[in-house]
């Protein structure tokens, strides 16, 4: 998630100029990233990894959809971009201003809301939704994002549990089957149950199965060893999927997807596999695990994971604009 620096407070803007990212620029946009997020936070909450991955998303096109603003000595200012959500109208954009720099907001966002407006006619769109990802402790970036025009959309609480040595395996409930992800036909499997039982969630975009697919063999973080589908007497009922992302800077599985398709709901299978991914970190010698949950889930998510001990630790606000 991204910052905003001092967005609209000054017009004097410094010298720079503007360019397109590059993927070797990750090390330069991490330093910005990490400047921005200690001012907010107190440490950097994204790794260097994260942002080599960003640059390679496969909905990013690095020469259309990304602005990297750079001082006279090559030090990056400002990072500034839009990224599309498959076929669907819903463009992602951020503006990130390093701390004690101003004015350049007010120059990025009418490029980013521009390439916003390209990015869902392309697509056939003849309007739009813009979301942007604000920290909860971010009150200057909530104030450039009202200014945008923005408001607020849900919020999603990010959940951790700590790991003491082993974690007992929980009983599997009766017909249960698990499989992994390294086979094709497993993670079609998974895909369908993920996109079923999320459809009614916010923000839910359509993705067929080879973007799905595509989007996580470009993180550096996948680990399809780490999808688990559950099956009840033979048909697919629920999916987890975990992956690498918070294991370099906090030692951490991560669950990305925990989904139950809503005929299987209220059959604890949720919970079942919450304990196994706990287990299964566990087993990996990892301190913890966290995962993300929308406040406004379809689904009681929230109580489920603080019943099974895990505890709030930050939250991400969506903010939400239609054009």
């Amino acid at each position: 998630m991204g910052g905003a620096g001092q967005a609209g407070r000054c017009t004097i803007q410094p010298m720079h100029t503007l360019r397109r990212p590059r993927v070797d620029d990750a090390a330069a946009m991490y330093e910005l990233i990490a400047a921005y997020e200690t001012a907010v936070l107190g440490a950097p909450d994204m790794t260097l990894q994260d942002v080599q991955d960003e640059l390679v998303e496969p909905d990013f096109d690095r020469d259309k959809d990304g602005w990297l603003a750079q001082d006279a000595d090559g030090r990056l200012l400002a990072s500034a971009w839009a990224c599309s959500d498959g076929d669907s109208d819903l463009v992602h954009v951020d503006v990130i201003v390093r701390p004690g720099v101003e004015g350049l907001a007010d120059e990025l966002w009418p490029l980013v809301i521009g390439r916003a407006r390209e990015l869902a006619a392309e697509r056939g769109h003849d309007g739009l939704t813009l979301h942007i990802g604000i920290y909860r402790a971010d009150h200057v970036k909530q104030g450039m994002a009202k200014e945008q025009g923005f408001e607020p959309g849900t919020s999603f609480h990010r959940m951790r549990i700590d790991h003491e040595g082993p974690v007992e395996a929980p009983v599997p409930p009766a017909g249960l089957t698990l499989h992994s992800g390294e086979s094709e036909d497993v993670r079609r499997e998974a895909h369908r149950v993920q996109q079923e039982s999320f459809a009614e969630h916010f923000g839910f975009v359509k993705l067929d199965y080879d973007l799905w697919y595509e989007r996580r063999q470009a993180q550096s973080v996948n680990d399809w060893s780490q999808l688990a589908l559950a099956r009840i007497d033979g048909r697919a009922a629920a999916v987890l999927i975990g992956n690498n992302q918070f294991l370099p800077d906090q030692d951490c599985g991560y669950v990305a997807t925990l989904g139950v398709l809503p005929e299987f709901r209220g059959r604890g299978l949720g919970r079942f596999l919450l304990g196994h991914a706990f287990a299964a970190d566990a087993a990996r010698g990892r301190k913890g695990t966290i995962l993300h949950v929308d406040s406004n889930n379809t689904t009681p998510a929230l109580g489920l994971y603080e019943s099974a001990g895990m505890r709030p630790v930050m939250v991400i606000d969506v903010w939400r604009r239609r054009l």
